[in-house]
C-alpha cells in the first residue's frame, strides 16, 4: 500500500465528524463524571430523609427499553448503510420509541417521589445529587429522542438516502455514550442503596 493510498484511508476512517462527536463525548463524559463522584460523595450524608433505600425502587423496566435501543439503533444504522431507508426508518422509530419509554418511567417516578415520598431537589443531599445526576442524564436521552424524530420527519419526507449512514452512525455513538452512562448511573443511584435489600 502507498503512503498516499494510507493517509487517505486514515482520513477517511477518522472525519471531522467523528472527531468532532468523539471530543463531543468526551467533553460530556467529563460532565457526567462530576456529578456521579459528587453522588457517590454524598451518598448517606444527609443529615434528614427520605433516604434513598426508603423512597426508591429498581427501575428494571426502564433499564431493559433504554439498553434495548442499543441493539435497534445499530440494526438501522446498517440498513441504511445498505440502503434500506423504509427498514432504516422502522428501527429508528422502535429506538425513538424506547427512549420515549424510558422518559415516561423517569417522569412517572419523579412524580411518586416529588409528591408521594417528599423528595424535591432541596429536600436534602440526597435530592439535591439524585435530581442533578439522573436529570442531566434524562437531558440527554431527551435530546436524542428529539434528534430521532427529526431524522424521521426527514425519512419520510424522502430526504435521507445510504450517503447519509455515516451522519446517523455518529448519532448511535451518541446514543451509546447515554446507555453506557446510565449503566453507570443505574450503579451508582440504584445498585449500591438498595442491592442490601434485593
Amino acid at each position: 500500500m502507498s503512503e498516499a493510498v494510507a493517509v487517505e484511508t486514515q482520513e477517511s476512517r477518522w472525519t471531522r465528524g467523528k472527531v468532532g462527536t468523539l471530543c463531543l463525548i468526551m467533553s460530556e463524559a467529563s460532565f457526567f463524571s462530576i456529578f456521579i463522584v459528587a453522588h457517590l460523595f454524598y451518598t448517606g450524608k444527609s443529615l434528614n430523609g427520605p433516604y434513598p433505600a426508603e423512597v426508591l425502587e429498581w427501575p428494571w423496566l426502564a433499564t431493559a427499553c433504554l439498553l434495548s435501543s442499543s441493539a435497534s439503533v445499530v440494526f438501522a444504522v446498517k440498513f441504511l448503510e445498505k440502503g434500506s431507508v423504509p427498514l432504516f426508518t422502522a428501527f429508528l422509530f422502535i429506538t425513538a420509541l424506547l427512549g420515549s419509554i424510558f422518559l415516561g418511567f423517569t417522569a412517572v417516578e419523579w412524580y411518586g417521589l416529588i409528591f408521594d415520598q417528599g423528595l424535591t431537589i432541596g429536600t436534602n443531599l440526597f435530592g439535591t445529587t439524585f435530581y442533578s445526576l439522573v436529570g442531566f442524564h434524562a437531558a440527554h436521552v431527551t435530546i436524542g429522542v428529539l434528534i430521532m424524530t427529526l431524522m424521521l420527519v426527514l425519512s419520510l419526507g424522502g430526504h435521507v438516502r445510504a450517503e447519509h449512514s455515516e451522519r446517523v452512525d455518529m448519532f448511535s455513538w451518541y446514543w451509546h455514550f447515554v446507555d453506557i452512562v446510565w449503566i453507570l448511573v443505574f450503579t451508582v443511584v440504584y445498585a449500591i442503596p438498595l442491592w442490601p435489600l434485593f
